[in-house]
């Protein structure tokens, strides 16, 4: 594959949508849309009855308060116990949204590492939640999707979500890895270095069907995240301030399908039993 970099100057070009991903402003239409979605996902994903749910997805992640106020017991891993005390302000186009009401469920959070849960129980949670793109920053995936089918009960489930190849293909674009671009449809472990010097694992549809099934879980479902571009949606909110419900219920029914070309992959995977 021969591809030819632009010979217009880094600071004279729009901002690609791999840079919108590199530093997402959460107060834009697209991630107020983006975030609209991954709520919308996971209350399809909670289950009917009160649960206990292990979330591995960072402190930020609204996932758990979601799950806390449908009545579960919530186990929240934290990478610091500096985060245990904050409690993530919820946002509606940048003033602080009326709170909810006081939860059901209980939330416990504890400090430890995604790829480490050795400290757990075998078989002791009815769900793991790894949203948030987690695993992608768990370079040895293998090791923490493995822990993760350990800590659940036979039958139970859980809800992931990782960096795409397609993300990891325009990343590397944009910083003119020409050489490891060509060689990452075919590679079977991408890594890509981004703006910030961090690192993450990108995965296709496939490879993260195969990750699951190597730790012993059974595949449900894959699709991507979100389907609709960022200008798309910036475009029809800026014409219709009102429409995000219809534009994420346009989301939902266009990512039950079979085509992977999201920047994020969401799985859902259950423990047989």
């Amino acid at each position: 594959m021969h591809v030819r970099p632009s010979s217009t100057p880094a600071s004279d070009r729009p901002r690609s949508p791999a840079a919108q991903f590199a530093t997402p402003d959460r107060l834009s239409d697209y991630w107020r849309f983006y975030w609209a979605v991954a709520e919308a996902q996971i209350a399809r994903w909670l289950p009917e009855a009160p649960s206990r749910l292990l979330d591995l997805s960072s402190p930020d992640y609204q996932g758990t308060p979601r799950a806390v106020a449908a009545g579960h017991d919530v186990v929240a891993l934290l990478p610091s116990a500096d985060l245990a005390v904050r409690r993530p302000l919820r946002l509606v186009n940048g003033r602080a949204a009326v709170p909810r009401p006081a939860p059901r469920g209980r939330l416990r959070q504890i400090v430890g590492d995604a790829a480490f849960l050795r400290f757990l129980a075998p078989g002791s949670f009815d769900g793991v939640i790894a949203d948030n793109r987690v695993l992608s920053r768990q370079l040895a995936t293998e090791e923490a999707v493995a822990e993760i089918a350990r800590v659940l009960r036979p039958g139970g489930r859980v809800l992931l979500c990782v960096d795409s190849v397609v993300l990891g293909m325009a990343l590397l674009a944009e910083q003119d890895c020409w050489p490891e671009l060509s060689h990452a449809p075919s590679a079977d472990v991408l890594l890509v270095p981004w703006p910030d010097g961090s690192i993450t694992r990108c995965f296709t549809a496939e490879q993260l069907a195969d990750t699951l099934a190597e730790a012993g879980l059974e595949l449900e479902w894959v699709k991507p995240r979100t389907v609709l571009s960022a200008s798309t949606v910036e475009m029809m909110l800026a014409r219709d301030p009102r429409s995000m419900n219809r534009l994420v219920e346009m989301e939902l029914r266009a990512t039950e399908s079979d085509d992977y070309v999201g920047v994020h992959l969401l799985a859902g995977a259950r423990k047989p039993g």
